[in-house]
């Protein structure tokens, strides 16, 4: 069974950082594009980060620009979203998400931001 395994979520206060890791022991992240989506309550699922299987090229929605990083460690088989200057509005269920043929989504880790 393929399992994405997501960690790292937490309560943080306004402009704190928090580092999400994404891990699996099915799927060689190397290989394909793994990306990040996130969930707030009542809100529609949104796409936050991607890193691709080509180069490890990074591409990021605009409302993350500049603070989220998306970042692979290939030897740990890990991808790990470190998010910094953290707002009220980034407070989320945040997914990791690959596409093998089939598209496979983690269980979510709960970022809280608020003070």
């Amino acid at each position: 069974e393929v399992q994405l395994v997501e960690s790292g979520g937490g309560l943080v206060q306004p402009g704190g950082s928090l580092r999400l890791s994404c891990a699996s022991s099915a799927i060689t992240f190397s290989n394909y594009d793994v990306s990040w989506y996130r969930q707030g309550s009542g809100k529609e699922r949104e796409w936050v980060a991607s890193i691709f299987r080509l180069g490890g090229t990074t591409n990021y929605a605009d409302s993350v620009k500049g603070r989220f990083t998306i970042s692979r460690d290939n030897a740990k088989n890990t991808v790990y979203l470190q998010m910094n200057s953290l707002k009220p509005e980034d407070t989320a269920v945040y997914y990791c998400h690959v596409v093998r043929g089939v598209v496979y989504w983690g269980q979510g880790t709960q970022v809280t931001v608020s003070s």
